[in-house]
């Protein structure tokens, strides 16, 4: 096996290794009662509904 006939810059091998963990962002829907952004599958932290229900009362 061949051997690197130079050495790598750290700037070059950290965007490498950055691609590995890059994150995406979480679901975002808008609530169905009060139209706000919320995280998917979550109670909204606006109007406390969740699946048509009220869980949280506000």
């Amino acid at each position: 096996m061949g051997n690197p006939a130079r050495r790598h810059s750290k700037a070059r091998r950290d965007k490498r290794r950055a691609q590995t963990w890059k994150l995406s962002m979480p679901g975002m829907v808008e609530c169905p009662q009060c139209h706000e952004m919320k995280l998917a599958h979550r109670v909204c932290d606006n109007c406390g509904y969740y699946k048509n229900r009220t869980v949280i009362e506000k």
